[in-house]
C-alpha cells in the first residue's frame, strides 16, 4: 500500500528542541517513514505505512513526548446501511479521508463516531466521503440535546415509512402469487379458462417436443410478481449497484441476485416456452419476507435506543425566565446562562443552576436513581431535567444547552453505544469478506449440482437458497445491539459506562479497591457517640455546640449540626479562640469552655483519669475523642467519626458473594482503617493504610501485576491517577458532574451497591453478546451448507429458497430481541434481611 501522510496539529511547543523531541518520537513508531515538525506553524507533518502504523499510534506518539494533538470529534447518522458490509464500507471510506484519526460505524445506532484533526478534515469532508461510499448523513440541527434527535426521529420515521409501504406492497401481490402457486403445485386448480391454452410444441434447439408453459396463469404469475420484484425490491438494486460500483459486494447483492436468478429464469421459460417449473413466486417471496425482517428489525433496532430517547425526553421544552423583571416564557435552547429562572410547584427543571430564592423538594431520580424527594434551598445546586416537587423557586442558570448534567449524559450514553467492544472485532473482519465467500460458495453450488445431475433447475434452486440465506446482519448486530441494550439500561439506574471496552472488562475482573473517605464512609464527620458525667448528654453537646459554632474546624461543624439536629438551644459565646491543632476555648454565660483533643486537656492539666476509658474505646473503634470541660472540670467526651454508609456492608456483601477480592485502599492510620474495615465485614488483612494520595496508584499497578484485573472505585478527582491506572476506573459521583474522565464507569449517587450492580450488568451483557455471536455463526454455518443441498443426496429433502429467505430473516431479529431482554433485567437491590441483596434477573410485567 502507498505511504499516507497525515499533518497534526500539535500544542505545547515553545522551541526548536520541542519540535525535534516529537520528531524523535515520531520516528520511532514502526510504519513512520518521515516525521517534520514546523515550530512556526505547530504542525507535524507524517508519512507513514498504513500497514504499520495507524493515527491513534502517532497521536499516542506525540502525547508520550509531552506534547498535545488537538483534535474534534462528531458523531452523526448514517442512512442507507442494511448489513455489516455496509458499516466496514463507509468505515473504511472515513479512514481514508486525510486527517480522519479513528472511525466507527455502528450498525445497531446507524451512527458514526468520528476522531479527527481540524483544519484537516472538517465536516463536508467526511460528508462527501460518507456520500461516496454510497450511503447518506442527517445533517445535525440545533444546541439543545433534543434538537438533533428531533431530527434524527424524523429521518427514521421516514425511512421506516418507506419500508412499511413497500412491504404492504409485496404483501399485496406476493401472498396471493404464492397462495396461486401453491394451489397448482398441489393440483388444487385447473380451470377450463386457462386450460386450453395449453399446447404442445416444437422448442427450437431443443430437439424434441415440450410442454410449452404457455398457460395464462403464468402470465398472471408474471404481473402479480413484476411490482414486487421493481417496486418492493428497488432498494435491494438500487444499493447493489452502489456497492458494485465501488468493487464490493453486501447484503442487497445476495438478494438482488437470489431473487433475480428467479425471477428472469421464470420470464425466460414463459417468453421463450422453455420446458420447466416457473418461480416467480419464489422470487416474491424472499423479496417480501426479507423485506418483513427488515422492518420488524427496525422496529425491535428501535427500542434499543429506548433509554436515549426516553433521557431527551427528559427535558422541558419551555423554561420561564425573568427578563425587565417579567416572567417571560422562552424555548429551553434559548435560556443563557446567568439568568434567573423561575419553576412552579409539579414543573421540570429546565436547565442547571444555583437556587437564588425560595426552598422547595426536588425528585432527582432521573438522575440518581433514588426515589426520595432533596429539600433544596438558597445557594443548593439544581439539575434540570429533575421535577419540582412542592414551592416555587428561583434559580440562576449556570449550566445550559450542551454543558448541562442531563446533555453530559446523553453524550457519555451515546458515546458508549457508539463504541466497539473487543470481541466484535472477530464478527467485523469476518463481515468484511463474507458477502464475496458466500457468491463464491453459491457459484460453486450451482456448478457442482449442475454437473452432477445435468438438472439446471436444481442447481439454480440450490444457488439461490444460499445466496439468502446467508446474513453477515446477525453477524454485524450481535455485539452492537447488547452493547446499546446494556449501556441504556446502565443509565436509568444510575450507572454511566463510558465505553464498550469498559463494559466488556468489567465482566472479568477479579479485584476491587475502594478508596475509603467518601466512597465507604459517606465523607464527613458526625457525632457517633455522647458520654456525658450523669448521663446529661444534651447538656453536654449544647455547651460543646456553642463554643463551635465559631469554629470552622470539620470536628467542630459536626457538633454544631448534632446539636441543631436535636433542635438544642445554642449560647452565644462572649470570647472564642482557636487553639490550632488543639481545640478551641470560649467564654459561655460567664464560664470558660475549653473543646478539643485529650492531649489539650492534659496540657491544661486537667484530670483525665476518669474518663480514659472512654477515650480509648473510641479511638479503638476509629473514632476521634473530643473532650469538653468548663472550669477546670470535665464534663464528658464526645465520639465523631466519618460514618460508614449504610448501604456499604450490603454492597460489600455483595462483591465477595461474586467471589471478588476487596481490598481498602486509605491514608487513615492503620487503627482507624481497621476499625471500618470490620464495620463493613472486610478482613484487616484486606486493608491497605497510610498510603499517600501519590502512591495509590502503585498500589494498584502492583496487583495488576499479580495477575489481578483490578477495578479502583474512588471520588473521581483525588484518586483520578488511581483510576486511569486501574483497568476499570469506577466514579463515585454527584449527578452534577458526569464528566469524569479519568473513570470508565461513573455512579450518579454515592450508592456503592451500584458497584456489583454495575459488574453484574456487564456480565449480563457479554453473556449476551457471546450468545448473539454464537447463534450468528451457528446459524451461518450450519444454513449455507444445508441450502448448497449437502444432505439432498442422502434425504431428499432440499431447503426451498423461500424457507432461506424467512430463516435469513428470523436471525437478525433473533439477535436484536435477544438483546432486547437485557432491557426487563432488575439490577436494583432488593434488601434481604442477613443476606446479599443484589439481583440481576428477569422482570415480568
Amino acid at each position: 500500500m502507498a505511504t499516507k501522510q497525515l499533518k497534526l496539529p500539535v500544542t505545547g511547543m515553545t522551541c526548536a528542541s520541542c519540535a525535534n523531541r516529537i520528531e524523535r518520537g515520531l520516528k520511532k513508531v514502526p510504519g513512520v517513514e518521515a516525521a517534520q515538525v514546523n515550530l512556526a506553524n505547530e504542525q507535524a507533518t507524517i508519512s507513514f505505512d498504513p500497514q504499520q502504523a495507524q493515527p491513534k499510534n502517532l497521536v499516542s506518539a506525540i502525547e508520550h513526548s509531552g506534547y498535545g494533538v488537538i483534535t474534534d470529534h462528531v458523531e452523526f447518522p448514517v442512512t442507507g446501511m442494511t448489513c455489516a458490509s455496509c458499516q466496514t464500507r463507509v468505515e473504511k471510506a472515513l479512514r481514508k479521508v486525510d486527517g480522519v484519526l479513528q472511525a466507527n460505524v455502528n450498525l445497531a445506532t446507524e451512527r458514526a463516531s468520528v476522531e479527527y484533526a481540524p483544519g484537516v478534515a472538517d465536516w463536508s469532508t467526511l460528508k462527501a466521503a460518507v456520500a461516496a461510499a454510497g450511503y447518506g448523513v442527517i445533517e445535525p440541527a440545533g444546541e439543545d440535546v433534543a434538537g438533533h434527535e428531533d431530527v434524527e426521529v424524523a429521518a427514521r420515521r421516514a425511512e421506516v415509512a418507506d419500508q412499511r409501504r413497500k412491504l404492504m406492497v409485496a404483501i399485496a401481490f406476493g401472498l396471493p402469487l404464492f397462495l396461486l402457486a401453491m394451489a397448482q403445485d398441489l393440483k388444487l386448480i385447473d380451470p377450463w379458462w386457462w386450460g386450453s391454452a395449453r399446447q404442445m410444441v416444437h422448442v427450437s434447439g431443443m430437439g424434441e417436443h415440450h410442454q410449452a408453459n404457455l398457460n395464462a396463469l403464468n402470465w398472471l404469475f408474471l404481473i402479480l410478481a413484476l411490482p414486487v420484484q421493481f417496486y418492493s425490491g428497488a432498494d435491494f438494486y438500487r444499493n447493489a449497484w452502489k456497492a458494485l460500483r465501488h468493487g464490493a459486494a453486501n447484503m442487497d447483492t445476495l438478494i438482488a441476485l437470489g431473487s433475480s436468478a428467479a425471477f428472469f429464469y421464470s420470464l425466460a421459460v414463459l417468453l421463450f416456452g422453455w420446458f420447466g417449473h416457473v418461480y416467480f413466486e419464489t422470487a416474491a417471496v424472499i423479496i417480501t419476507l426479507i423485506l418483513l425482517g427488515r422492518f420488524l428489525e427496525a422496529r425491535a433496532k428501535s427500542r434499543t435506543s429506548a433509554s436515549i430517547r426516553a433521557l431527551i425526553g427528559l427535558q422541558p421544552s419551555i423554561a420561564r425566565v425573568l427578563r425587565s423583571g417579567v416572567e417571560t416564557e422562552i424555548p429551553v435552547s434559548e435560556v443563557r446562562a446567568g439568568e434567573i429562572v423561575a419553576v412552579r410547584p409539579g414543573e421540570k427543571i429546565p436547565v442547571d443552576g444555583v437556587l437564588t430564592a425560595g426552598q422547595s423538594t426536588i425528585d432527582e431520580s432521573m438522575l440518581s436513581g433514588e426515589s426520595m424527594p432533596v429539600e433544596k434551598h438558597e445557594g443548593d445546586l439544581v439539575t434540570g431535567a429533575t421535577v419540582n416537587r412542592s414551592g416555587a423557586f428561583q434559580f440562576r442558570a449556570t449550566r445550559v444547552g450542551k454543558e448541562t448534567a442531563l446533555a453530559q449524559i446523553v453524550r457519555l450514553v451515546q458515546e458508549a453505544q457508539g463504541s466497539k467492544a473487543p470481541v466484535q472485532g472477530l464478527a467485523d473482519r469476518i463481515s468484511a469478506i463474507f458477502v464475496p465467500i458466500v457468491i463464491a460458495i453459491a457459484v460453486v453450488t450451482f456448478l457442482a449440482w449442475f454437473f452432477a445431475t445435468g438438472d439446471f433447475t436444481r442447481a439454480l434452486i440450490f444457488a439461490v437458497a444460499v445466496l439468502v440465506i446467508a446474513c453477515p446482519c446477525s453477524l454485524g448486530l450481535a455485539t452492537p445491539t447488547a452493547v446499546m441494550v446494556g449501556t441504556g439500561a446502565g443509565a436509568e439506574h444510575g450507572i454511566l459506562i463510558k465505553n464498550a471496552e469498559a463494559l466488556e472488562r468489567a465482566s472479568s475482573l477479579t479485584t476491587i479497591v475502594f478508596d475509603k473517605t467518601g466512597t465507604i464512609t459517606k465523607g464527613e464527620p458526625s457525632v457517633t457517640d455522647v458520654v456525658a458525667a450523669a448521663g446529661d448528654e444534651r447538656q453536654l453537646l449544647r455547651l460543646a455546640a456553642s463554643v463551635e459554632r465559631s469554629s470552622e474546624h470539620p470536628l467542630g461543624e459536626a457538633i454544631v449540626r448534632a446539636a441543631e439536629a436535636q433542635s438544642l438551644d445554642l449560647a452565644r459565646p462572649d470570647r472564642f479562640a482557636a487553639l490550632s491543632g488543639h481545640g478551641v476555648e470560649a467564654d459561655v454565660n460567664g464560664r470558660t469552655v475549653v473543646v478539643g483533643s485529650p492531649r489539650l486537656m492534659d496540657e491544661r492539666g486537667l484530670d483525665l483519669r476518669p474518663w480514659r476509658a472512654v477515650v480509648e474505646r473510641l479511638q479503638g473503634e476509629g473514632k476521634t475523642a473530643v473532650v469538653a470541660a468548663s472550669d477546670g472540670i470535665v464534663h464528658g467526651v464526645i465520639g465523631i467519626a466519618d460514618t460508614v454508609k449504610e448501604t456499604s456492608s450490603e454492597a460489600i456483601a455483595e462483591l465477595q458473594r461474586m467471589r471478588l477480592r476487596l481490598v481498602m485502599l486509605t491514608g487513615d492510620n492503620r487503627r482507624t482503617a481497621e476499625a471500618i474495615a470490620d464495620q463493613v465485614g472486610l478482613a484487616a488483612g484486606s486493608v491497605l493504610a497510610e498510603v499517600l494520595p501519590d502512591s495509590k496508584a502503585s498500589e494498584v499497578k502492583r496487583l495488576q501485576d499479580g495477575g489481578q484485573v483490578v477495578a479502583m472505585v474512588g471520588d473521581g478527582i483525588n484518586d483520578a491517577p488511581a483510576l486511569a491506572q486501574a483497568d476499570i476506573g469506577i466514579a463515585m459521583g454527584t449527578g452534577t458532574d458526569v464528566a469524569m474522565e479519568a473513570a470508565d464507569i461513573t455512579l450518579l449517587r454515592g450508592d456503592l451497591r451500584l458497584v456489583p450492580q454495575a459488574i453484574a450488568l456487564s456480565q449480563r451483557t457479554m453473556r449476551t453478546i457471546k450468545w448473539n455471536l454464537f447463534w450468528a455463526f451457528a446459524y451461518n454455518v450450519i444454513g449455507i451448507p444445508l441450502a448448497a443441498g449437502v444432505v439432498y443426496p442422502f434425504t431428499g429433502w432440499q431447503l426451498s429458497p423461500m424457507f432461506a429467505a424467512g430463516a435469513m430473516a428470523f436471525s437478525s431479529i433473533f439477535v436484536v430481541t435477544n438483546s432486547l431482554r437485557l432491557r426487563r433485567a432488575r439490577i436494583e437491590p432488593v434488601p434481604t434481611a442477613g443476606k446479599p441483596a443484589t439481583r440481576l434477573a428477569s422482570q415480568h410485567a
